[in-house]
């Protein structure tokens, strides 16, 4: 349980954590896999971070325990939590203190929303869950077209006793979209505007914030979704929270989720050319693109970490009916082609604009297990040129040529498989990812190319084997 409440605002609970601490043993924590760095290690053992969740700020939910239980039931182990306190349900509750006259003191804190937090981390902990957390949201300091998050946020001069709007630089409303970047919010660091007037309070949220992270091993840190911000903004913050948590004896992974829909943009270079300061790279922007762009793009950033292999994670799987953003054959495309193309986490993005923990979610993490009992993701690498007679979008294949294939069909379809150089047999084992079932099991013989058709149409994934 938490013991170190600190009303200072000077990092004071980061020194008596560190002090309080027994020797950590790094070995236990999430980082990656000492094996293969392309995927992640936790307590030791390599991973495949699967998930699906139906909030963004989860630890905010009336039924996080029952949503988590569910998680883990379908095989999950992946969510993602903002720290974000938006008014947009009547459940939701700001991190700072309320004053009687109903303005908000930024040196006080709301025991409710940090008792939700260490809930989330001691549930997920017990439950072998990784929480990704998003420090902070640049929705959450804006004035949407259909939302009043800044007009009611406590950050706002208007809403708190610790600062005028003169002081802070603040204005009373944003109501353009945030990656326009009119927030000064997020210009208040020492290579920005330097802001000493609002900084120590962002100081003072996070270093609140990883006075309960650092006691657990298995949190990642992302420290925005999805921004268009300066790049001083995120080296400040991931530069923060690493040296944090080594004063208080612990590493830590972190990293930052940029806006550009193309990975191959100038924007993700910041994280993917900087491994000595993000240990892993978020991109679930991919998740905007179709088909064999797509698995393209994903590839190019796979070959572009190639000399300092990370895990890439895709913590936002766009795609479902009724969504902006694709419709849920959209969605369940993405998650598979990034699965088999070699991701290290993926997850589907909450209700509309991904599919969450829906069923249809549920069974392709109930799939994907079934897959990983045959092969082990972490052993095989992207191989579709090992595919002919293909058409564009197809099947996709990862290998360990020789050993082990997976073989994704997105709608039914039938390729060739390249085995010239391997005498069978092999076990074929189907599963239908519609269901999460196993379908059926065949042999085939090794020694040429071999034709592979998938059992119907709809999305299905084959585990091919050596046989002794």
């Amino acid at each position: 349980m938490h013991r170190t409440i600190c009303g200072l605002g000077c990092g004071m609970c980061l020194v008596i954590l560190a002090t309080a601490l027994p020797a950590a043993d790094d070995t236990a924590r999430i980082q990656p896999y000492a094996r293969n760095p392309s995927y992640w290690q936790y307590k030791g053992q390599p991973v495949l971070l699967l998930g699906g969740s139906k909030d963004d700020s989860l630890f905010q939910i009336p039924d996080l325990r029952e949503h988590l239980e569910a998680l883990h039931a379908a095989g999950g182990n992946y969510i993602r939590n903002t720290m974000s306190d938006r008014p947009d349900h009547e459940f939701e509750v700001y991190a700072f203190g309320q004053l009687p006259d109903g303005k908000y003191d930024l040196q006080q804190w709301n025991d409710e929303y940090w008792r939700r937090f260490e809930n989330l981390l001691q549930w997920t902990s017990e439950l072998d869950i990784i929480v990704q957390i998003e420090v902070w949201d640049r929705f959450d300091y804006s004035d949407g077209a259909d939302s009043q998050r800044w007009q009611k946020h406590p950050f706002n001069p208007a809403n708190n006793v610790n600062y005028t709007f003169e002081e802070s630089g603040f204005a009373p409303r944003y109501p353009k979209h945030p990656g326009q970047n009119e927030q000064p919010f997020f210009f208040t660091t020492p290579e920005q505007r330097n802001n000493q007037v609002v900084l120590p309070y962002q100081q003072r949220f996070v270093d609140k914030m990883l006075s309960y992270t650092l006691q657990y091993d298995h949190v990642l840190y992302c420290m925005d979704n999805e921004t268009s911000g300066e790049e001083a903004w995120a080296v400040y913050w991931s530069s923060y929270i690493t040296r944090r948590a080594r004063e208080a004896g612990k590493q830590v992974c972190v990293t930052e989720m940029w806006d550009d829909w193309d990975l191959r943009a100038a924007r993700h270079r910041r994280t993917l050319d900087h491994p000595e300061r993000y240990q892993f790279a978020d991109v679930s922007q991919n998740n905007q693109m179709k088909g064999q762009q797509h698995w393209d793009n994903f590839q190019w950033v796979r070959r572009r970490v190639a000399d300092h292999p990370r895990p890439l994670n895709t913590v936002k799987t766009y795609g479902a009916d009724g969504g902006r953003f694709g419709n849920t054959r959209d969605g369940i495309e993405r998650w598979w082609r990034h699965v088999i193309g070699g991701v290290a986490a993926a997850r589907f993005h909450r209700p509309d604009s991904g599919l969450g923990l829906s069923e249809p979610a549920s069974a392709s993490i109930r799939a994907a297990r079934k897959l990983e009992s045959l092969v082990r993701l972490w052993d095989v690498e992207a191989a579709n040129e090992l595919l002919t007679d293909r058409e564009e979008n197809e099947a996709y294949l990862a290998a360990r040529p020789g050993d082990a294939y997976a073989l994704y069909f997105p709608d039914g379809g039938t390729v060739q498989l390249d085995l010239r150089q391997h005498a069978g047999p092999f076990q074929v084992r189907w599963i239908d990812i519609a269901t999460g079932e196993w379908g059926r099991t065949e042999t085939l013989q090794g020694g040429d190319r071999i034709t592979i058709s998938a059992p119907a149409p709809g999305h299905w994934v084959a585990a091919i084997v050596k046989q002794p």
